[in-house]
């Protein structure tokens, strides 16, 4: 099951313009938290990016923004937007206490989403 989620969100994320993912990850996380995960400090630059006219992100930064979409994905399916929200900022012990939007910034993306589901299940021991 855990395989067919990340399969899934992969397969969603894939096919959205970036322009779009920003959007829905400003809407749902705000621009400060997305401009923290995609590792730019223009806390405005996710709005721009959000705009279907507007700048593209950069490659590194598109990835990040990709792989939090797909987090965002598999919290959604069972939670609201603000303990999404708080799953993101929070330390979390799956990842050694690390907050979810640092691990992806430093490109922890497999293990961030395994605790994403582990959430969603949850699977909180290992």
């Amino acid at each position: 099951m855990v395989e067919n989620v990340l399969i899934d969100t992969h397969v969603a994320t894939v096919r959205m313009d970036v322009h779009e993912i920003v959007r829905q990850l400003n809407e749902h996380l705000g621009a400060t938290l997305v401009a923290t995960l995609a590792g730019v400090n223009d806390r405005k630059l996710p709005y721009r990016w959000a705009k279907s006219d507007g700048p593209t992100p950069g490659h590194e930064a598109q990835v990040r923004l990709q792989a939090a979409h797909r987090v965002w994905l598999t919290l959604t399916r069972g939670e609201s937007d603000h303990v999404v929200r708080s799953w993101f900022i929070g330390a979390n012990p799956l990842l050694d206490e690390v907050p979810p939007v640092m691990a992806l910034r430093a490109g922890d993306v497999r293990p961030t989403l395994k605790a994403a589901e582990a959430f969603v299940d949850g699977a909180w021991h290992g």
